[in-house]
């Protein structure tokens, strides 16, 4: 096992729409897709559709869209016998809306999503026997994703934070993951201002490392991603794409750079896997179903 993924996945129901719509409004769509999503799975694909054994640890309720859940993944090229179907809970939910300019709103309804306990971090224990990564984000109870991290170190594996949705985060989780990626919504939260260049985003970075993160990724978006380190601090422009769905593009990133990093990639090639990973993602509707292959993966870079 390569790659170890604990955390979130929902079914989403995505509409596509002119535009946002103004509170009190009524518009009208072009279409509506219902695909698994969540963070955590989204980044499961991600890294499984790149070709590293890749196992996802949650749970998704006793319900229909938890069955949905399980009939619509099975085929997807990663490992899901670590996902816990709990009678107590409802499937986690998301509501998306996507305008024409690819930029979205969304809507979480958490349900299974939150209620992870030692369960899951014995789950990821077990998994992590054989893993060289854990990617983790915060759609699940932050306790039960530090103890995994905690597991991580302990086994010797890279943990990977992807800070969304953004909170604020106590001082153990700076120490406890290697590496943090947040975009600039999310380094506002964390760092007290949003960075809209390179040089706030390395002034982000530096404030992130002090407080123990050896890693600080700072994603820009359309304007490309920012990376420091202890060694090595450097900038991968954006790659050139049509988008037309940014949902999940930031979980796109995360599970190129978790492959690239499980492949022992240098960290500047990996940030560069985990920019063109999240590019491809924007080419195409929805979340999981959205993740390119390593085919895909290897033309753009190659092209660029």
């Amino acid at each position: 096992m390569s790659v170890v993924v604990l955390g979130s996945i929902n079914m989403d129901l995505t509409t596509y729409v002119p535009r946002l719509p103004a509170p009190g409004e009524t518009l009208f769509g072009s279409n509506f897709i219902t695909v698994p999503g969540g963070k955590g799975f989204n980044q499961a694909v991600a890294a499984g559709r790149l070709g590293t054994t890749t196992q996802f640890i949650g749970r998704v309720g006793e319900d229909a869209f938890g069955r949905g859940v399980i009939d619509l993944i099975a085929d997807e090229p990663v490992d899901i016998s670590g996902i816990l179907v709990d009678p107590d809970s409802s499937t986690g939910l998301a509501v998306i809306n996507v305008d024409a300019q690819a930029e979205n709103s969304i809507i979480v309804i958490s349900g299974a999503n939150m209620a992870h306990d030692a369960r899951e971090v014995t789950r990821c224990r077990e998994a992590l026997r054989t893993a060289k990564v854990l990617l983790l984000q915060l759609e699940s109870p932050l306790d039960i994703s530090l103890a995994a991290a905690q597991a991580a170190r302990e086994a010797g594996a890279l943990v990977i934070l992807d800070p969304a949705p953004a909170k604020p985060l106590p001082a153990e989780a700076y120490q406890l993951c290697h590496i943090l990626t947040p975009n600039e919504l999310e380094a506002e939260v964390l760092v007290g201002f949003r960075p809209t260049n390179q040089a706030e985003a390395a002034q982000a970075a530096s404030i992130l490392r002090e407080r123990g993160v050896e890693t600080a990724v700072i994603k820009l978006g359309a304007q490309g991603v920012y990376y420091q380190s202890s060694q090595e601090s450097g900038f991968v422009e954006p790659f050139p794409v049509k988008a037309i769905d940014t949902v999940a593009a930031g979980d796109a990133f995360n599970g190129g750079l978790a492959v690239a990093l499980a492949e022992k990639r240098p960290l500047a090639e990996a940030i560069r896997w985990g920019a063109a990973t999240g590019a491809l993602a924007t080419t195409k509707a929805g979340a999981s179903s959205a993740m390119p292959t390593r085919a895909e993966l290897m033309k753009l870079l190659a092209q660029n």
